[in-house]
């Protein structure tokens, strides 16, 4: 386990989202603070606004590739085809080793929910029947380690 993927899990425990905790485990090492971070993750949570779409984990390892990776300009085809690869890759990674990037397969989820929009409320019985505490520590170790063997070449 790295200390990104502790940090990750504190702050996913401390009530961040998902994506909010993963994205503050590197704000940092990015030159961003705390308040952008969690403000520019926010919506990602819950598979994007609990949609369940794309896990919130994943997407917070975007937003943290594209900071790292990314390129400021709209002509710069190289870059984010480079950029586009490395999310893919992560993404099939994080597949791979953990069945989906769906947040609903994740949860075994088959149907939405009423009321679907509203957070639920933290409680050791929250973090007992879901595996996004497993799922936050897991997506920050990987980007961690995904950083590591491809140092920023800007």
């Amino acid at each position: 386990m790295s200390e990104k993927g502790k940090t990750a899990r504190e702050y996913f425990e401390q009530g961040y989202n998902c994506s909010q905790a993963v994205v503050l485990a590197f704000a940092p090492d990015l030159g961003l603070d705390e308040k952008t971070a969690v403000l520019v993750s926010s919506a990602f949570g819950g598979g994007m606004g609990r949609l369940r779409e794309v896990c919130g984990t994943v997407s917070g390892m975007f937003m943290v590739l594209g900071m790292k990776y990314g390129s400021d300009s709209p002509d710069d085809y190289g870059k984010k085809k480079e950029l586009y690869r490395r999310v893919q890759s992560l993404a099939e990674e994080f597949k791979r080793d953990n069945g989906s990037i769906i947040c609903r397969d994740l949860l075994g989820l088959t149907e939405k929910k009423p009321d679907s929009y509203a957070p639920e409320k933290r409680s050791a019985e929250y973090y007992k029947k879901r595996p996004c505490s497993e799922l936050v520590e897991y997506a920050a170790n990987l980007l961690n380690e995904y950083i590591k063997q491809n140092p920023e070449d800007r």
